[in-house]
């Protein structure tokens, strides 16, 4: 069987609860709603892709309780192959979240997503070798992003890399060995040790990585857009003006388009328009999965928000 894309990291149940005022150490305070929804830096990727109608694997780990088995059959219905998702011995990956009013704060445990092991990868290299793109992050150990890149590099498979939640011990000779290194500005910066307050600096330190060997570094940038730079090229291709409702998930929306607009044919700079504008409707609407549109839907949503894709010339 061959993939358009393999996603190869996290899954999380994200438990979001809206309060008032945080409580106190020892204290408890009730709370006005509560809400449970499916996230995770991978999974939203991965769901992204399949939503737009890309065939996606996921290789992870669910965890060995209800949450777990909930994420498990929520991937067989959103048509993701599971045949590399397995389970763990641990509870599954969770993100609690207190939202109060445009402020949150959010605890991350990693649960099942910590068993994901280099050694795991061994037992799936033919869905990665029967894959046109792996799609990386870094909600899992490095250690297995870096086994996942050197697998893949064997069999000439291209890896995109988005270095979300940052990390500095990240290593720039596994860095390079990807096609698509997908950082935001801020990453970016963490990275390279360089400003990236202006679009000229942001410049300065994307083309430092391909100096190191990146060969396609894209830099989310907001409102701003999304720079490209390769060694031959460079092009910000602008954001699209939307009312924001929820950021949230917004740029697992955009490297899940990139990654089906890409490997459905379409050149890196016409992928990256496409992209934009299908990170600019999840913009519009609430939840991270909760807002990304199938491929049925986007165009009548893309025309009622004056979203019209420009090609690339």
């Amino acid at each position: 069987m061959t993939y358009d894309i393999t996603v190869i990291g996290s899954n999380m149940m994200e438990l979001s609860t809206d309060v008032d005022r945080m409580p106190k150490l020892g204290e408890t305070v009730a709370a006005p709603d509560f809400h449970m929804a499916f996230g995770g830096k991978g999974a939203n990727q991965a769901f992204a892709a399949s939503q737009l109608g890309a065939k996606v694997a996921m290789i992870s780990k669910v965890g060995a309780d209800v949450l777990g088995r909930e994420y498990l059959k929520h991937f067989e219905e959103s048509g993701i192959d599971v045949s590399g998702v397995s389970v763990g011995k641990k509870n599954n990956g969770v993100a609690p979240c207190f939202i109060q009013g445009e402020m949150n704060s959010i605890i991350i445990v990693q649960g099942a997503n910590s068993e994901l092991t280099p050694d795991t990868l061994e037992d799936y290299r033919d869905i990665i070798k029967n894959s046109k793109l792996i799609v990386l992050q870094q909600e899992i150990s490095l250690a297995t992003d870096y086994r996942a890149i050197e697998i893949a590099h064997e069999y000439g498979v291209p890896v995109m890399l988005n270095p979300a939640p940052a990390n500095d011990q990240i290593d720039i000779d596994h860095v390079a060995m990807c096609e698509f290194y997908s950082p935001n500005e801020t990453e970016l910066g963490r990275l390279t040790k360089m400003p990236i307050e202006t679009i000229e600096q942001i410049k300065a330190a994307a083309n430092k990585l391909v100096d190191l060997g990146v060969k396609n570094v894209i830099v989310t940038i907001g409102s701003r857009g999304a720079l490209w730079v390769s060694k031959d090229h460079e092009e910000l291709i602008p954001s699209y003006k939307v009312k924001a409702v929820d950021s949230i998930g917004a740029g697992d929306s955009f490297v899940g388009a990139f990654s089906h607009y890409y490997t459905s044919g379409e050149d890196i700079s016409t992928a990256l328009r496409h992209a934009n504008a299908y990170a600019a409707v999840t913009v519009t609407r609430s939840g991270s999965q909760t807002s990304y549109p199938s491929a049925a839907e986007l165009p009548a949503l893309q025309e009622k928000l004056g979203i019209a894709v420009t090609p690339h010339e």
